[in-house]
């Protein structure tokens, strides 16, 4: 029997023509695969044969549509205007192709967006980054040496050490030190809130690049307390930093370069005035 015939007929959607008696058949195409279809239905062939020569339903074509860049719309699969109370054609909560264009996708992320937008701002606005002071005084800077408190007094004391920070890599825990003391000016609840889940997240998580250095005990006040935070809910912690830097980082800074240059420009301004 020839590959190209079965049971004397060609197969699906071809009509067969040629010699008869076993001779090869050459195969002649249907132009329209549906009367092929309808021909051979009753036939014994292939159901995977007959599933090819299947119309696409109107989901599959209507897919098949929108995939197509610059496919003209028929009046059939024209999207339906949305009506007052229902959204566009797009708004949709499982979309097929999971594309990013889709609008219920959109509102998600704006929505999500939002409050970290709003979180952004605050950090940027409200949380020190620096301090304006006037430049130091002679006697100001003297008395530095006295002790850590008058360092910590004065603005242009807490930026000098500041400065002083960055150079041992350690800016941070000032930084924590004055986020603390800007929390305990707020009596807004909300506020409250928001700064100190801020402060959580820059300095007291283990995954903050900016993490400071506190033990286990005053971590686990911490976690407890950021349930319902308050404005001296890192009291104790900054506690702990104010002692860390007074005793590591603050005899450094006393026999550091930038301190003793300012001291030193400081004392030939005097002399010349």
């Amino acid at each position: 029997m020839s590959v190209g015939s079965t049971n004397g007929l060609a197969a699906p959607g071809f009509a067969g023509r040629g010699r008869r008696g076993g001779g090869r058949v050459t195969p002649r195409p249907l132009r329209d695969p549906h009367s092929a279809l309808a021909a051979f239905r009753g036939g014994n062939f292939c159901p995977l044969f007959l599933a090819l020569l299947q119309p696409m339903g109107s989901e599959r074509l209507e897919m098949r549509k929108r995939q197509m860049p610059g496919a003209p719309e028929t009046a059939g699969s024209m999207p339906a205007q949305p009506g007052p109370g229902t959204r566009g054609s797009n708004a949709c909560c499982f979309c097929w192709c999971c594309c990013c264009s889709c609008s219920c996708l959109t509102v998600r992320n704006q929505e999500e967006q939002r409050p970290r937008r709003a979180s952004q701002e605050l950090r940027q606005e409200d949380l020190p980054t620096s301090e304006e002071s006037p430049s130091p005084t002679l006697e100001e800077v003297n008395a530095w040496a006295q002790s850590f408190d008058k360092v910590m007094l004065t603005p242009a004391g807490r930026n000098a050490f500041r400065e002083f920070l960055r150079t041992e890599f350690s800016e941070e825990n000032m930084l924590f030190w004055m986020a603390c003391e800007e929390l305990k000016k707020e009596a807004n609840k909300s506020i409250i809130e928001e700064k100190a889940r801020i402060i959580y997240e820059d300095y007291i998580s283990i995954l903050s690049p900016k993490e400071v250095s506190l033990d286990s005990r005053v971590r686990e006040v911490i976690n407890r307390n950021m349930v319902e935070p308050t404005q001296h809910i890192f009291d104790d912690a900054q506690l702990q930093i104010y002692t860390l830097m007074h005793r590591d980082s603050y005899p450094r800074f006393m026999n550091s370069a930038l301190y003793k240059d300012l001291l030193q420009s400081l004392s030939e301004k005097s002399v010349e005035a």
